[in-house]
């Protein structure tokens, strides 16, 4: 990565800006079989000890990270997370978690107070659909009714999370997303990962344009005051600071997953340098927002 220059108020780490917003794809285990995903990780096999994943933790706050969200696989099958949630929010971070849902009322029900957002993954308002992706056996739209419902209950912000494909691009998910009352709706183009979903996903890949349409058909959204976030294959390429389960920064370049040496042994900006962040597509696509 080559010299950039920091905005006004933003430190840097070396040649690489600090990290503000980081995934944390903390867990490869997932009970959800979507076709589409792009985090299979099928070449990573285990997770950091609990020890080492908390240490982790300090050294990306102690680098300038702000938010961070806890991913997987389906992180609320990992049998720490309640307290590296804990962890991350007495370190000062703003905490979230990406999630199908499968275990989050256990999880709000121990640390609720140490949650600020949650992200719920949903694709479609439609059962048939969310069950032909892969996501659910004919009951998600139930699940994330209520799960919904329940994070407005505890205070915690809401997400939601929708990847676009072949089979869900010409719906109208309006209703469904008016119900649900979240803050932010984020829409994904569906992105093809050499090594994690070549070979499944290609019957689901669309162009710009159907993307493009199916974003504007949402467009009203904004008028519930729903902030409508697009991001198409090209914002989400080097814009996201994403670290593997082993511990690893990872990022999305030229269709492919690159991958930095461990963290902890290398420390933050090395690591980060190695997988080509751009902070200025991250800045491009919205990433900073009032989280």
């Amino acid at each position: 990565m080559g010299q950039s220059v920091a905005p006004v108020g933003v430190k840097t780490l070396g040649d690489a800006m600090n990290p503000i917003s980081i995934n944390f794809h903390l867990y490869k285990p997932c009970d959800s079989r979507c076709t589409f995903c792009f985090a299979t990780f099928r070449d990573v096999e285990g997770q950091l000890e609990p020890g080492d994943a908390r240490r982790l933790l300090d050294q990306l706050r102690a680098a300038g990270g702000e938010k961070l969200t806890f991913a997987g696989g389906e992180p609320t099958l990992h049998p720490h997370l309640g307290a590296l949630v804990d962890h991350a929010k007495a370190l000062g971070f703003t905490t979230s978690i990406v999630t199908s849902g499968s275990r989050l009322d256990a999880l709000l029900d121990g640390h609720a107070s140490s949650l600020d957002w949650v992200a719920l993954s949903v694709d479609s308002a439609v059962e048939r659909t969310q069950r032909s992706l892969g996501r659910g056996r004919g009951d998600h739209v139930v699940r994330v009714r209520s799960l919904a419902a329940r994070c407005h209950a505890e205070g915690v912000r809401l997400k939601v999370n929708t990847v676009v494909t072949a089979l869900n691009c010409d719906e109208d998910m309006g209703a469904l997303v008016r119900e649900l009352r979240p803050e932010r709706w984020k829409v994904f183009q569906v992105l093809r990962v050499e090594g994690q979903n070549d070979g499944r996903v290609e019957p689901l890949l669309i162009t710009p344009e159907r993307f493009a349409a199916f974003v504007e058909r949402h467009s009203s959204l904004a008028l519930a005051g729903i902030a409508v976030v697009p991001e198409d294959n090209d914002a989400m390429e080097d814009s996201y600071v994403m670290i593997d389960p082993l511990g690893r920064f990872y990022g999305n370049h030229l269709g492919r997953h690159v991958v930095s040496a461990p963290i902890l042994s290398v420390g933050v900006g090395e690591a980060l340098r190695e997988v080509g962040y751009s902070y200025e597509k991250f800045d491009a696509r919205g990433g900073r927002y009032a989280w």
